[in-house]
């Protein structure tokens, strides 16, 4: 049991992930805001990642020291070259910190080695699933498949899923229920304030002010579901004329390939004049493009959490979201869930939302104290309960 005089204790972190800001994605963003807020209460955070081109060996990020490890612009060096780095910090801590993939190992090593409790957040499972979630080839869907499988043989102190059903997926390969606890990700409600934005702006610069808009954003990856929601363009178009879907969809060389074949599979279409491809916008401009929209659209197979569902329902948008693995959880204001890889269910959606047909209830939130609290919480158990 955690003593009072333990529950005030200022503790030292060591975030172990193979990537970190200036890279930005769910993870990215998740670690970053817990991070800053544990300095912001007084705690000493550590983290250890894979240095990018252009970016400084250490530097302190809003409190946060960084160290960067040199792994010639390849994440999976990172699991190797990283072990020097990491024992040596975890020496000093009192936590350790990770989450899938490549940061996994050597977070695990340095726990073991320097006696010290490790943590680690897993975002999805998809232990059997990487070629039919990722449509990799089979020899590199069965490199991730057997490491992510390694990665839970390693048994860490504590698991901490972003939903419940994460959590199921954990459960189901039999990591004991004892060592997994749920603890959402949190949400900055302040960056997603309608009130802060101006959707106006937007429409007028792509010439939409009088369109319906119905907005996809994030990367053209298969588990995101995007060519589906590609597919029920025509639907959508048919039955709404005045429509345009708006994409802001990651060109990033990791998908090149799924960008090619969504750019294909528009001209097959024949839809051009029925959507605008953009490219990504800065993490601070993607809420004034959600303000802009009628609708927001996650087309996802799998979600491990579901940021951009999350941040349209603050944004008080109505959602058009696939009725698969978290969503349901995420989702809350005006919603349609719909069935994931069906572009007759995505286009349905989308019409009724059109026609003001969603379902509504309460707005769900996910604070970033309570992540961080929670947290805390987590922290102090494994620190104290060894």
């Amino acid at each position: 049991m955690v003593k009072n005089k333990e529950i005030n204790k200022k503790l030292k972190i060591l975030f172990v992930l193979e990537n970190y800001s200036p890279h930005i994605g769910g993870a990215e963003i998740v670690f970053k805001n817990l991070g800053e807020g544990l300095v912001k209460q007084g705690h000493q955070v550590s983290l250890v990642t894979h240095q990018l081109k252009n970016t400084k060996k250490f530097e302190i990020i809003n409190g946060v020291r960084v160290y960067r490890v040199p792994c010639f612009d390849n994440r999976y060096l990172f699991t190797f070259f990283s072990i020097p780095k990491v024992l040596k910090l975890a020496k000093k801590v009192d936590i350790i910190h990770t989450t899938t993939f490549n940061g996994a190992p050597p977070a695990w090593l340095a726990s073991k080695i320097c006696d010290k409790p490790c943590v680690i957040t897993i975002h999805e499972v998809w232990v059997n699933q990487w070629q039919k979630i990722t449509e990799m080839g089979r020899f590199k869907a069965f490199f991730h498949n057997t490491l992510e499988k390694l990665i839970y043989k390693l048994r860490f102190t504590q698991y901490v899923a972003v939903s419940n059903s994460t959590r199921n997926q954990l459960l189901k390969i039999k990591i004991p229920k004892s060592k997994t606890t749920t603890i959402y990700n949190g949400v900055d409600y302040h960056h997603w304030d309608p009130k802060r934005y101006n959707g106006e702006k937007v429409r007028e610069r792509l010439k939409l002010k009088n369109n319906f808009i119905y907005l996809f954003h994030g990367r053209p990856g298969t588990s995101k579901g995007f060519e589906y929601l590609i597919k029920a363009v025509p639907t959508i178009s048919k039955l709404i004329p005045n429509s345009k879907l708006l994409a802001l969809v990651s060109k990033d060389v990791a998908y090149k390939k799924n960008y090619k074949k969504i750019i294909q599979l528009i001209k097959k279409l024949k839809i051009q004049s029925n959507l605008i491809l953009h490219n990504p916008v800065s993490y601070n401009e993607v809420p004034n493009y959600v303000k802009s929209t009628d609708c927001v659209v996650v087309p996802s197979l799998a979600e491990g959490f579901g940021f951009s569902a999350a941040e349209a329902c603050a944004m008080n948008k109505p959602v058009v979201a696939s009725n698969t693995t978290s969503l349901p959880e995420v989702v809350s204001g005006r919603y349609i869930l719909v069935k994931a890889k069906n572009p007759i269910d995505i286009a349905k959606g989308v019409v009724k939302v059109y026609q003001k047909e969603y379902n509504n209830k309460k707005l769900k939130k996910f604070g970033l104290k309570e992540n961080i609290d929670n947290y805390l919480k987590a922290y102090r158990k494994v620190a104290y309960n060894k």
